[in-house]
């Protein structure tokens, strides 16, 4: 061990490693049996090309020479690109933003990490439905903040008497993520309506106004018809963290927006800790090109169809093979039960049959395993037979 890496991030090394594991799992059967021998279902790394208008409108603002269009900018983001995604925003959650409401970011990470720099003393707390994306226990961590996962119902909807029963006066902000990253699960409109009534009469209970935030990079990835409910409707003091990562698959641009809630009480001094924060923890400001890029594609997203037929196609062949897990409403994961308790063993068995998956205790609970369904459908397809064998070996092992 490294005499001068700090014992915390010692301990995170070994807290974040599932998914860090698979993937060097994956780099070592692709090399010994070929990449198209192996099923790498566990990164969530979008494969469909983004969509037409976003090469259209990079290749008109790449040609632009004109001085300072690559200079910083205010730390917030150049004006217009902000006002164009308060329209957007305005229109998804049923407010009316301007553009100081909207603070561009390095991604959606970037813009929870300001927000949490904004809100967190030492101590503070965040409340999370369990499972979670792993990375949001970090994020609170930076800033002095511990986070609460909470657990979810057995379909992965709130349970929203147990996250009640979670607040206590530590409580800063529930942190929610919807179509949710792993389960894929989809908050309805009444359950953010009940949601918000808990925060609103916890917060006149502990003293001090808790803050919802949304984490909502997968907004426009849902299916069946399905839409994404406001938020912002339905609670003043919320905040939108997204990304265009998902929806337009551009994942490594690292381009996002935080929304604050227009009739947030003390809205200025938070816009302002943000915009601070921004600088201060050293992204600046989000890439320039890329936000005159998204400016002229808000709104857009890739084929959603695609997904849902490989979601579809992914669940007959999980069906198939014995599996129980709930249908995802958006996103491109599934999370199974593992079929044996010990569900890292059980991501072993997968790996035997060249299927990379992470176990669900990468995300807070143990006893699952997630599927990333970003692929091609040929390797979804020829994965078929490997899950019924790993399926079956469970079995025969219990």
């Amino acid at each position: 061990m490294s005499q001068f890496v700090a014992q915390k991030m010692t301990s995170f090394m070994e807290r974040a490693s599932w998914i860090r594991k698979m993937f060097e799992e994956g780099m070592r059967l692709k090399k010994l049996h070929g990449p198209e021998n192996v099923f790498d279902f566990s990164l969530g790394n979008p494969d469909i090309a983004p969509p037409a208008g976003f090469f259209q409108a990079l290749e008109r603002i790449a040609i632009d020479r004109q001085a300072g269009v690559h200079a910083y900018m205010p730390n917030a983001g150049i004006l217009t690109v902000r006002q164009r995604i308060s329209e957007k925003v305005s229109e998804d959650h049923a407010v009316q933003l301007g553009a100081d409401d909207v603070i561009m970011t390095c991604g959606a990470a970037g813009g929870l990490n300001i927000i949490f720099k904004a809100i967190l003393n030492p101590g503070d707390e965040v409340i999370t439905p369990c499972p979670y994306f792993v990375e949001y226990g970090f994020y609170v961590d930076n800033h002095g903040g511990k986070l609460v996962p909470v657990a979810t119902k057995e379909d992965f909807s709130l349970d929203l008497g147990l996250l009640a029963a979670a607040i206590t006066p530590a409580t800063k902000a529930v942190l929610i993520n919807s179509p949710n990253n792993p389960t894929g699960a989809l908050y309805l409109e009444e359950e953010i309506v009940a949601l918000a009534g808990v925060l609103k009469e916890a917060s006149k209970r502990i003293g001090h106004p808790i803050v919802l935030v949304m984490d909502e990079p997968y907004r426009r990835l849902v299916f069946d018809g399905q839409l994404v409910p406001p938020v912002l409707k339905h609670y003043e003091n919320s905040v939108v963290a997204t990304s265009f990562s998902k929806d337009i698959s551009i994942p490594g641009e690292r381009i996002g927006y935080v929304a604050v809630n227009p009739d947030m009480p003390g809205k200025a001094v938070f816009l302002g800790a943000m915009t601070l924060a921004n600088r201060i923890l050293g992204f600046v400001n989000a890439p320039a090109l890329m936000q005159r890029v998204v400016e002229q594609v808000a709104g857009q997203s890739v084929d959603v169809s695609i997904y849902q037929r490989r979601r579809d196609m992914f669940a007959n062949i999980l069906n198939e093979a014995g599996y129980e897990f709930t249908m995802p409403k958006g996103a491109f994961y599934f999370f199974p039960k593992s079929p044996v308790p010990d569900d890292a063993r059980f991501a072993g068995i997968l790996a035997q049959e060249l299927i990379l998956a992470v176990p669900g205790r990468g995300f807070g609970m143990a006893g699952y395993f997630r599927l990333a369904f970003c692929v091609p459908e040929a390797v979804i397809e020829r994965a078929k037979g490997g899950f019924k064998r790993a399926m079956k070996l469970a079995r025969e092992d219990q």
